[in-house]
């Protein structure tokens, strides 16, 4: 492992079926004052909703709530959510549903004080937060973004055509997480596989990196071969526990911070994928899916080394007779044929981009320079019209 580097995350996980039976001692550390933040009602129809607000009542916390948070949280709710928590001096934002729900509770958290508009401030000037910030607790209800246990944040601004993420730092993280595997099974199946596919996703933008024999990259390689498993059980049986048990629990260690110690990191998969968010609200896991096949072929022969080490050690590909790029490609062959069985989306019209966005969306693209290339503009075009 190259350079050096400080390794925090003070998240505390709650994991398994009895997982919710430690709300109460978690909110025990908080004022009275919680502000309860949810998407568009299914956890009223799960029941969740009720044992949630049931502790809180028990445990003799006053409920300010913001429902009908959407899957791709936007600027206007953000500002909602601000003013619910200002107004009421909140101890706690207690995020109940899935990743969109838990970044959306962290934009607040850091927004809700701040003297200045926090979409400038923070997602287009990337500023630290220099304001109070409000402690937030997560109960997961939907697997794969990892929120529950990152600073990430990611907030849409419809009316300029942008999805910016923010990394917050440890401050941020949430306190706490509850995971209960067995509160994903409501979850369609067209939004587990996204979900799973965007977990697999942040895998491959830690891993298509850096040169060096890193141990993070062992790891990925063996989360990545969880998921593939697991994923295959859940898509048959998808109220096996154990499959999501061990997709919940994978998803989680793909983006807490983990891999991305001592190694650099691509996530240009993720900055088309959320242009593309911005002009259609399609649902983030299938943004990537669209695109990742087209992006990894077009960086390929700058990563050859990993790529055939991916073939290998992922999806069990025989080197033998095969030339490096052969082997880089049969690796990208079985990740597609492992898409199809899951049934993401593989090109970008599906998800409703028309040619008259593309120009639109290459504009909207940051270029990051930590992956085996650094694209220009043309470039992410050009990824654009391959992906159609």
């Amino acid at each position: 492992m190259l350079g050096n580097f400080t390794y925090c995350n003070p998240t505390r996980l709650h994991f398994g079926e009895q997982a919710l039976d430690q709300l109460a001692g978690e909110l025990a550390g908080f004022g009275s004052r919680v502000l309860l933040a949810y998407g568009g009602g299914s956890i009223k129809k799960s029941g969740l909703y009720g044992q949630v607000t049931a502790i809180l009542k028990a445990c003799g916390k006053e409920v300010f709530e913001v429902p009908g948070v959407m899957p791709n949280p936007t600027v206007d709710k953000l500002y909602e959510g601000c003013r619910v928590a200002r107004q009421n001096d909140v101890d706690l934002i207690l995020a109940v549903g899935g990743g969109s729900v838990c970044d959306y509770a962290k934009a607040v958290s850091v927004s809700a004080w701040c003297d200045e508009d926090p979409w400038d401030k923070y997602y287009l000037r990337m500023e630290e937060v220099s304001n109070r910030i409000i402690p937030v607790g997560c109960v997961l209800t939907m697997v794969g973004t990892g929120s529950e246990m990152n600073g990430g944040s990611v907030i849409t601004h419809p009316g300029q055509k942008r999805k910016i993420g923010h990394v917050f730092g440890s401050n941020v993280m949430p306190r706490f997480s509850i995971l209960n595997p067995a509160l994903t099974f409501t979850v369609p199946m067209k939004q587990m596989v996204a979900g799973i596919y965007d977990a697999f996703n942040h895998i491959c933008e830690q891993y298509f990196s850096g040169e060096d024999d890193n141990t993070t990259d062992y790891i990925a390689e063996g989360l990545m071969r969880s998921l593939v498993v697991s994923s295959r059980v859940a898509v048959r049986q998808p109220d096996n526990y154990e499959a999501r048990s061990n997709i919940m629990w994978a998803a989680t260690w793909a983006l807490n911070t983990l891999l991305a110690m001592g190694k650099s990191t691509d996530w240009e998969v993720h900055m088309i994928g959320q242009s593309i968010g911005a002009f259609t609200n399609a649902t983030h896991g299938m943004t990537l899916s669209a695109v990742s096949l087209a992006y990894y072929r077009f960086i390929m022969a700058d990563g050859l080394p990993k790529f055939g080490r991916f073939a290998v050690n992922v999806w069990g590909v025989d080197p033998a007779g095969k030339s490096a790029k052969e082997l880089a490609e049969a690796g990208l062959e079985a990740m597609e044929h492992w898409m199809e069985e899951l049934g993401v989306a593989r090109n970008i019209r599906e998800l409703g981009v028309t040619e008259e966005m593309l120009e639109g969306i290459a504009d909207g693209t940051f270029l990051l320079t930590g992956g085996y290339r650094t694209l220009t503009r043309d470039d992410v075009l050009n990824i654009l019209k391959a992906s159609m």
